[in-house]
């Protein structure tokens, strides 16, 4: 375990917003697939592997469950819900060193931190994910381009498998398992606790611009121009045609560096209380939303000193926003292709779910860079990323996803499997040829749906 760190004591960090309770079917943020499973609480490092003797169909440690499909789901397996191990070991305030156990969430990690004047070095959308997910996702932001992945700044972990074996991870130390577990979808064993390096802020503000452009290539020109600002990203509208195709608005900042009270942020106090109707998210009102939310910034450009919950985490403040996709659920669809077919195949991508009529509520497009990560199965590579977020409607949501993900495959990119709930087990193994090199790595005992799905690989019982 580390030491000789400045502060030392464990802490146990208030919720993280959403219910911390589990209930069978234990849900996956997208609603899709539902499948039963025993699901197991653990509080203590200890209680790994102690609570898996005389378990069967398997084991998957989960967190908060935001992944959008299967990954973190084990269809009458066991899951072991990490949550009640969030206590902070150790931290370094000269270094910006954090020590914690996986189960803690990113939220709870900023309301230690910012306080005391540090920031993630990486965040995804949500900051309710926890920190071993966020390890075994090889989570992305806003900053890839300048940081790269979160797994570029874990410095090390233990990992534990079922058979007892405890593995400290490093570069340096054991450097393959360090390797297959950054980015390994959570089956190269348990994550007991992680080191994460974060970054020194003097203000909880962002240094804000948003920028409207209009197709494809203004988007280029202003992902070149921004290479020296930590933070792009862009919304972009995929319901229109025409000269309106491809429209959106290009954000970017950096923290302020004008010092400012550092404080947690407040609770979020906003739930969305119901299934919406199935019919609430169709193309009509999807191109009627996208069209106003591209106007609401009235000038092409627009600076202002915005909070970083706002610029970081828009849809946090709304608890179980999922639920405006109805019951059905939401797929959502990202892939990542090489500069060399970018434009290219992100214009036919676009093209491709304008015609099928259906709408994608959440569009964000982004540059990735060239920083890479230490992860052999992670997701990002140098080129352009979309992400789509669409209802599931079955006639038609799975084949789009089908020829979306042939077209990802034509362009030589590939999908994110923490976002995935649709891809054939030919297009996953096409995407990753290293899944063999994981599958030599994975815990015996451990697995998911996911990777039962793509492999066909099953657990050693």
């Amino acid at each position: 375990m580390p030491t000789a760190q400045k502060e030392t004591r464990q802490m146990s960090l208030r919720s993280t917003g959403e219910e911390s309770s589990v209930k069978a079917p234990f849900e996956s943020w997208g609603r899709y697939p539902l499948y039963r499973a025993n699901v197991i609480p653990l509080h203590w490092q200890s209680d790994f592997p102690a609570v898996t003797q005389n378990l069967h169909n398997g084991i998957l440690p989960v967190g908060l469950g935001r992944s959008y499909g299967d990954v973190g789901l084990l269809k009458d397996g066991n899951l072991l819900v990490t949550t009640g191990m969030d206590r902070i070991i150790a931290f370094d305030p000269e270094t910006g060193l954090l020590t914690a156990e996986a189960g803690i969430s990113l939220a709870q990690i900023l309301d230690f931190a910012v306080p005391r004047g540090f920031f993630l070095p990486v965040t995804p959308g949500t900051k309710y994910v926890t920190l071993g997910g966020a390890i075994a996702n090889d989570i992305h932001g806003k900053n890839h381009h300048v940081a790269g992945t979160f797994g570029c700044h874990v410095t090390e972990f233990e990992l534990v498998r079922s058979d007892g074996t405890v593995i400290r991870c490093s570069p340096s130390q054991n450097p393959e398992f360090y390797a297959m577990t950054i980015g390994g979808l959570g089956l190269t064993g348990f994550i007991r606790w992680a080191t994460l390096r974060l970054k020194p802020i003097v203000s909880r503000k962002i240094d804000y611009e948003g920028i409207q452009f209009h197709g494809i290539d203004e988007f280029l020109a202003l992902t070149e121009a921004s290479k020296e600002i930590e933070y792009t990203v862009s919304w972009v509208d995929c319901t229109s045609t025409g000269k309106n195709f491809c429209r959106g608005i290009f954000m970017q900042g950096d923290h302020s560096t004008k010092r400012a009270e550092l404080k947690r942020s407040p609770e979020p106090k906003l739930v969305f209380p119901f299934d919406a109707p199935g019919f609430l998210l169709n193309h009509l009102s999807v191109a009627a939303f996208n069209t106003l939310f591209f106007h609401k910034q009235i000038q092409k450009r627009q600076v202002t000193l915005q909070d970083y919950e706002p610029f970081f985490y828009p849809l946090d403040k709304v608890l179980h926003w999922n639920r405006m996709y109805g019951k059905s659920g939401l797929l959502q669809f990202q892939y990542a292709i090489p500069w060399d077919l970018a434009r290219e195949g992100t214009v036919a991508i676009l093209k491709e779910v304008a015609k099928s009529g259906l709408a994608s509520f959440l569009a964000v497009l982004k540059a990735f860079g060239d920083v890479p990560s230490p992860g052999v199965m992670s997701f990002p590579k140098p080129g352009i990323t979309l992400a789509l977020d669409f209802p599931i409607k079955p006639d038609k949501s799975f084949p789009l996803f089908e020829r979306l993900a042939d077209m990802t495959l034509e362009f030589g990119g590939r999908l994110y499997p923490a976002k995935d709930a649709a891809m054939t087990a030919a297009q996953f193994q096409a995407f990753y040829p290293q899944w063999q090199q994981l599958a030599r790595f994975r815990d015996p005992m451990i697995t998911s749906s996911f990777w039962e799905r793509v492999t066909g690989d099953q657990p050693n019982l």
